[in-house]
């Protein structure tokens, strides 16, 4: 016990020394390194009332804590300086003297210059993201010597006016030394290269994992020299013009998890193998039009989420082997030629939340999704289903956002559930079959809906006073029903948000006069009203504090006497339609009058006097009394 304590104060000296050890291995910033920082901050243009971290940076404390650097025993060899509004002052920055650097963030700035040759001395760079920092001009040659780099990042916004081209150097040339690349970003740098010279400088990437070049003025034709990158990926080659097939070889990519080739001008039929790979998640090939293909049966267990083949001219029917994507969250399948009916399957996609099937030949029944639990976005809009959509279909379905079943066939009564899921924003049942008598719905205030379009239908009965109290109501479109009853055009002062109003070609009786004129400035400022067949007896009153209006229907009704002098004085108005009434002429003097409409429609009235000049500048003006 005494040899103990005797040895207590070596032991004591020898902890002390320890930690001052790892103190250090903490990475005290060395004071040249701090001197860099310092002296590149003040040399840099940056908007000190939003930087995050640079504003930071000061003389005091140790720059190895400070937000943005990382750094290895003093050394700093990290720097983040993404989205501090940097717009200058990399020229001649000492930043280029900081040769321990491995990683480097600029993205995001607004820098506008060329990118300075200098960052060639980087020799250490690991990973180089410049995205989107305002750089522009041509690539200096001297990235390419960054032979360390696994991660470059040069890409550009697709509508930035000042993009980076990559010319002299060609692509070629920037990356015959980079063979250490795993992740390659050159998405809206202006390439301009032929197949054959991409390829080929990509193929030379042999760990190159990540290639990403959308919008980079390439032209095809894909070549197969692509298939030998075996990690590859992710490979994003959208909005490009390869006007060429995709070649059979990319089956062979046994590593891809995305193919993104959107709007690339792709022709012929694309290869049904492509489908099958084990790993796929994301496949984007909408937007070309000449691209044919079908889909094929799925693997058990596939790996998709998302599929989206809209815009093509795929065609044939949705196989039933589409339960097989468990994890299936988009299917866009929109504007092309499938047909056929919808599988019983498609209800076992318990994880989508995107279904698009719109503008293509399929019938028949639609079957439930209701263990679809995450479903937001259905659209059906323009095909053949037919059948009844019963209050089962939308049960437990409360993610829902937008539901288009709108050109169709379906039948039957409109369930009450559908109004009143509690996120859904837009409600599209027109040019279909529906009939009966809309139900009233509870909870209506609360309600998020903006756009409902149930018109032409066969809908009867009472227009539900619900609608009356959906208060983020924008749309509402009953036209070309058969509602009845009498509606008084103040009841709908409720909806302050509402822009369009149809009530057009039912058996309505609208009463267009208010029981409150000093209510009128109140009323909601619309863009389009269809008042048409309404059994109107005058022009609405109110219609004199509209300033916003588009359009205005109000023809086949019983409105008598002038046609009032305020109603050529909205400045917005593009088609104005009072035919098929009882009009004798107009009122008031035509000095300092101008219509802007592009079609007025005064036929089959009483009118007797000449056609004003005002109006005679429309593309369409119909005065005859046929």
């Amino acid at each position: 016990m005494k040899l103990h304590v005797a040895l207590l104060p070596f032991f004591i000296s020898i902890c002390f020394i320890n930690m001052s050890v790892n103190i250090n291995a903490k990475s005290l910033c060395h004071e040249r390194e701090q001197l860099l920082l310092l002296n590149m901050k003040h040399n840099l243009i940056f908007n000190t009332a939003k930087s995050q971290k640079l504003v930071y940076w000061n003389q005091s404390g140790d720059c190895c804590q400070w937000n943005g650097v990382a750094c290895n025993k003093g050394r700093v060899i990290g720097l983040d300086l993404s989205d501090e509004f940097i717009s200058g002052g990399l020229d001649n920055s000492s930043l280029y003297n900081l040769l321990y650097l491995q990683n480097l963030n600029l993205a995001h700035n607004s820098i506008h210059s060329l990118i300075p040759s200098k960052f060639g001395l980087l020799k250490n760079l690991r990973y180089l993201n410049l995205s989107n920092a305002g750089f522009q001009g041509q690539i200096p040659v001297e990235i390419g010597q960054l032979t360390k780099l696994s991660t470059l990042d040069l890409s550009t916004s697709f509508i930035s006016q000042h993009r980076l081209k990559l010319q002299k150097p060609n692509i070629g040339m920037l990356l015959q030394n980079l063979t250490e690349l795993e992740d390659l970003y050159l998405d809206g740098v202006m390439v301009s290269a032929i197949g054959k010279e991409w390829c080929y400088a990509i193929s030379s990437l042999h760990k190159l994992q990540v290639l990403s070049m959308s919008s980079c003025n390439l032209s095809g034709p894909i070549d197969s020299s692509l298939s030998k990158l075996q990690l590859l990926s992710i490979v994003k080659l959208s909005l490009n013009n390869m006007s060429s097939p995709v070649p059979e070889s990319l089956v062979n990519l046994s590593s891809l998890t995305t193919l993104q080739l959107r709007s690339c001008a792709l022709t012929d039929v694309f290869p049904k193998g492509i489908f099958q790979i084990e790993k796929l998640m994301v496949l984007d090939v909408s937007d070309n039009q000449d691209l044919g293909g079908s889909l094929p049966n799925f693997p058990q267990d596939g790996y998709l989420q998302i599929l989206n083949v809209s815009n093509t001219n795929f065609s044939g029917q949705l196989p039933g082997t589409i339960s097989n994507l468990k994890q299936l969250s988009t299917l866009d399948l929109s504007n092309c030629q499938f047909d056929g009916t919808l599988p019983i399957s498609l209800s076992r996609l318990t994880e989508l939340v995107h279904l698009d099937l719109s503008f293509n030949n399929f019938s028949g029944p639609l079957p439930s999704l209701n263990k679809s639990r995450n479903l937001k976005y259905l659209s059906l809009f323009q095909n053949g289903f037919r059948g009844q959509i019963t209050s089962t279909h939308w049960k437990g379905l409360l993610n829902l956002i937008s539901i288009n079943l709108g050109d169709n066939f379906f039948n039957g009564n409109v369930p009450a559930t559908l109004f009143t899921l509690p996120f859904l924003q837009d409600l599209i049942l027109a040019h279909n079959d529906f009939d009966g008598v809309l139900d009233e719905f509870q909870n209506a205030s609360f309600s998020t809906l903006k756009f409902i379009d149930l018109s032409n239908n066969k809908l009867q009965g009472p227009i539900p006073m619900s609608f009356l109290h959906l208060r983020n109501l924008q749309y509402l479109h009953l036209s070309s029903n058969q509602f009845n009853g009498t509606i008084r055009l103040d009841m709908f002062q409720k909806l302050q948000n509402l822009l369009i109003l149809g009530l057009s070609y039912n058996n309505l009786s609208v009463d267009g006069t208010f029981n409150d004129d000093h209510g009128l400035p109140s009323f909601p400022s619309l863009k389009n009203l269809y008042l048409g067949s309404c059994k109107l007896r005058q022009i609405p009153a109110f219609l004199r504090s509209q300033s916003q209006l588009v359009g205005l229907d109000l023809s086949n009704n019983q409105i008598q006497g002038m046609i009032p002098n305020w109603i050529w004085r909205f400045d917005n108005m593009l088609n104005m339609n009072l035919s098929n009434n009882f009009l004798t002429g107009m009122e008031g003097s035509f000095e300092n009058l101008s219509c802007n409409a592009w079609m007025v429609d005064l036929h089959s009235n009483q009118l007797r006097a000449s056609i004003p000049s005002f109006i005679r500048g429309a593309v369409h003006l119909d005065f005859s009394n046929k």
